[in-house]
C-alpha cells in the first residue's frame, strides 16, 4: 500500500515539544511579562492594556500567525479519530480502495505528572490551505459516499506544532492595590445554567469568568450542577471530587489547592450515616442533601426528611417536591430511605455536619460567609513548576491533554496576586486555543506559581464591566454552572 506524510509549512509533528521556561521570579506586584510569547515560535505579542479598577488591569493580547490548513480524518470503528496501528492500517486500506491516498500518522500524547505518554495512530487524507476548506469537504463527501466515516479537521486543533495565532484576554489583579473581594456564584439556583454575564450583572461584578465543569450527563433541567466542590458564602452546595484541584476564595485572597468534602447525618438517637452528595441527582441507595439553593424538586421514588435551620425534622414526605426557603432536605432511596424512616422521625433532630478539607495542609476550612470555592478541572502549575494532574482530575485523554481548545485559566503569584486568562480557540485562522501543556507554560509566563484549568471549550467567557470581552467558540455566550466574580469594595 502507498503511504505519504503531510509535509511542508503545514506539517504535523509526531510529538509536542515545548520550551522550558524559567520559574517565575518573585515580584512585588503582578506585571505583564516583557518576554516573547511562550507558545509556537515565541513571537513578539501585541497587547493593549485597560485599567479596569484600582489594582485590576485587562490585557488584550494577540500573537502568532495562521499557517495551518485542513485535512480529512478517517474515524476508527470505535468512533474515535485515532486508534492502534493495526486498526489504522486497516482503515487506510479502505481509503485506498475508495480511490484516495491515505497517510497513517503516529501521534504521541505527551506524558504529564500523573500519566505516562500514549502513542496512537490517525488516518488522514489530503492537505489543503486555510482558504481551501471546500476542497477538503469535497474529499470528505466522496469518502462518505464510499461508506467511510470521516470529518474535516483544522490542523491547528491537533495540539502539535503550530504558529498560532492566539487571541488572549488576561486580567491581572494586584494583591497590594486591589480593595474589593472575590466570590463564587451559581446564579439563581444550582440546577439552572446561566451565563457569566447574567451572574456578573446580578452582583455588580467588575470582572466575571466561567467556573468549573458542570454535569451535562444528567437531566436537562439539572445541568447547572457543578462537578466538584462548590461553596458560596460559606455554604457547601456541591461535594468535591476527592483530590480535584480547586480555588479557595476568602475575602480578597485566592488559593489553589486540592479538596475533600465529607457530609455526615447524625440522628438524635446517636445513629450516623454518610451523606453521599449535595444538590445532585441521586443513584441507588444514596442519601443526598438538597439545600434551598437547589432550585428544583427532589427526585421521586424515595423519602424526604425536611429539616429546619436547626436540624429539626419538620416533615417526612414522599419525595418529589421543592425545597422551601429556610429548609434543607435529606433525600434517600433504597437503603438510604430505610435509614431516614428509622432515624428521622417527625420533630426529631438530625444534625448535618459538613466538612471541607484542604488536602495540602490537612486542615478543614472554616465555612464562614466570606468563604467561596470553585472547582477546577486540572492542575497545571504547582510551586512554580509545570505539574499537570490530568489523570487525578479525570482528564487524561488525548482530546483533553493534547488537543487545543478554548481555555479559561486561573493562577496566583508569589505575592498573592490573581491572574485570570481566557485563550479563545476553535476559530481557524483567528485563534487556535491551547492544550494543557501550552496552558501551563502560558500561566508560568504570566508569573503564576500556582495555576489551574477551569472549564473551557464553549464555556470560556470573560466579562469585564458588564461587557463580554472574549469571543466564545459557540458564537454566543453559553449558560454555565458557576462563575468566579471580582467584586468592588
Amino acid at each position: 500500500m502507498s503511504r505519504r506524510t503531510l509535509a511542508g509549512g503545514l506539517a504535523i509533528a509526531a510529538a509536542l515539544t515545548l520550551t522550558t521556561l524559567p520559574a517565575a521570579a518573585e515580584q512585588a506586584s503582578v506585571r505583564f511579562p516583557s518576554a516573547k510569547f511562550p507558545l509556537g515560535s515565541r513571537p513578539v505579542p501585541t497587547k493593549t492594556m485597560t485599567a479596569v479598577a484600582q489594582g485590576i488591569d485587562l490585557y488584550d493580547v494577540k500573537a502568532g500567525s495562521a499557517t495551518d490548513g485542513y485535512t480529512v480524518t478517517v474515524l476508527m470503528p470505535s468512533g474515535r479519530d485515532y486508534g492502534m496501528q493495526t486498526t489504522a492500517e486497516a482503515k487506510a486500506a479502505e481509503v485506498e480502495a475508495a480511490g484516495e491516498t491515505p497517510s497513517v500518522q503516529k501521534v504521541v500524547r505527551p506524558s504529564v505528572a500523573d500519566a505516562a505518554s500514549q502513542t496512537v495512530y490517525m488516518v488522514r487524507v489530503g492537505l489543503w490551505s486555510l482558504d481551501d476548506k471546500k476542497k477538503a469537504e469535497e474529499t470528505a463527501k466522496k469518502l462518505k459516499e464510499a461508506g467511510l466515516k470521516v470529518k474535516v479537521d483544522y490542523l491547528g486543533d491537533d495540539g502539535l506544532k503550530t504558529t498560532g495565532p492566539w487571541d488572549v484576554k488576561v486580567v491581572m489583579i494586584d494583591a497590594g492595590a486591589f480593595g474589593g473581594s472575590f466570590a463564587a456564584s451559581l446564579g439563581t439556583s444550582v440546577a439552572k445554567r446561566e451565563t457569566v454575564s447574567s451572574m456578573a450583572k446580578a452582583q455588580n461584578a467588575v470582572v466575571g469568568v466561567n467556573g468549573g465543569f458542570f454535569n451535562i450527563h444528567t437531566d436537562k433541567a439539572l445541568r447547572g450542577e457543578p462537578v466538584g466542590a462548590s461553596v458560596v458564602k460559606g455554604r457547601l452546595l456541591s461535594e468535591a471530587v476527592p483530590g480535584r484541584s480547586a480555588v479557595v476564595l476568602k475575602g480578597r485572597t485566592a488559593k489553589i489547592t486540592e479538596l475533600k468534602t465529607t457530609v455526615t447525618a447524625t440522628s438524635q438517637d446517636g445513629q450516623k450515616t454518610e451523606v453521599n452528595g449535595v444538590n445532585r441527582a441521586v443513584t441507588t441507595d444514596e442519601l443526598v442533601l438538597y439545600t434551598e439553593e437547589w432550585g428544583a424538586k427532589t427526585p421521586t421514588g424515595g423519602t424526604d426528611a425536611v429539616l429546619d435551620a436547626n436540624g429539626k425534622v419538620v416533615g417526612v414526605r414522599e419525595s418529589g417536591a421543592a425545597v422551601a426557603a429556610g429548609t434543607r432536605v435529606l433525600h434517600g432511596n433504597g437503603l438510604a430511605s430505610d435509614w431516614l424512616n428509622e432515624h428521622a422521625f417527625q420533630d426529631w433532630t438530625v444534625k448535618v455536619d459538613t466538612k471541607v478539607v484542604d488536602l495540602r495542609t490537612g486542615k478543614a476550612l472554616a465555612l464562614t460567609p466570606d468563604l467561596n470555592v470553585i472547582a477546577g478541572s486540572v492542575g497545571l502549575v504547582r510551586n512554580g513548576r509545570v505539574k499537570i494532574t490530568a489523570k487525578q482530575d479525570g482528564h487524561d485523554s488525548v482530546n483533553m491533554i493534547l488537543r487545543r481548545h478554548p481555555r479559561t485559566l486561573l493562577g496566583t503569584t508569589r505575592n498573592g496576586s490573581l491572574i485570570i486568562a481566557t485563550i479563545d480557540g476553535r476559530n481557524p485562522g483567528v485563534t487556535v486555543g491551547a492544550n494543557f501543556l501550552e496552558a501551563a507554560q502560558f500561566m508560568r509566563w504570566l508569573g503564576a506559581t500556582q495555576a489551574i484549568n477551569l472549564d473551557g471549550g464553549g464555556s470560556t467567557a470573560m466579562v469585564v464591566g458588564n461587557k463580554l470581552v472574549n469571543r466564545p467558540s459557540d458564537g454566543v455566550e453559553r449558560g454555565v454552572g458557576d462563575a468566579l466574580l471580582v467584586l468592588p469594595k
